[in-house]
């Protein structure tokens, strides 16, 4: 599923991303990359679940646009991304050119819940990996364009107290929630339609 050119621009990416940890570049300051294991994943996932139509939100330079955007390769689908650093974006779809996926994944310069606003969906499979104190914020301004059945993915959650965010979801009827030890840590959430 992962070809040749796409591997090469990963490599870079995850190379670049370790020689800034290895730095002690402050977060702030870092891509900081979603993990070769739960890009895999997720990638897969998407996959599995033919996931056509995608929202990430939080590209930084464009490593879990990548995963996404080969999933969707295979599946006829397409990634919609959001990154508030203007730079950030312009090097994610640059990377995106690289791997040879700009014809399936397009990451969008701005606040999130703006560029949210003005999308259609809806949304087959949502993945937030922004700041944590965002993550109520983002899911608010998806889950209405997320389809029944669809899912919304957040990154994070063992590696930092996203506890809020998981007890939100935990008292909305209209989803079902589990956390999936992967990586980081995933909430894996489905959207059943209950009243929310």
């Amino acid at each position: 599923m992962i070809d040749a050119q796409a591997r090469s621009v990963l490599e870079r990416l995850y190379a670049e991303d370790a020689a800034q940890r290895a730095a002690g570049l402050p977060s702030s300051h870092r891509t900081r990359n979603l993990e070769r294991e739960t890009g895999g994943w997720l990638s897969l996932l998407a996959r599995a679940t033919r996931a056509r139509q995608m929202l990430e939100i939080g590209s930084s330079n464009g490593v879990s646009t990548i995963w996404l955007a080969l999933a969707a390769r295979e599946t006829g689908g397409t990634v919609t991304g959001t990154e508030i650093l203007p730079a950030r974006a312009a090097e994610a779809n640059a990377n995106l050119r690289g791997a040879g996926l700009a014809r399936r994944a397009t990451v969008i310069a701005g606040d999130a819940q703006q560029t949210i606003a003005g999308l259609a969906g809806p949304f087959d499979l949502v993945f937030i990996d922004a700041e944590k104190d965002d993550y109520i914020a983002h899911f608010l301004a998806a889950i209405d364009k997320v389809r029944v059945g669809g899912l919304i993915l957040a990154d994070n959650v063992i590696s930092h107290d996203i506890s809020t965010y998981q007890a939100l979801l935990r008292a909305r009827a209209d989803v079902e929630t589990a956390t999936v030890p992967i990586g980081r840590g995933i909430e894996f959430t489905l959207k059943t339609g209950g009243a929310g």
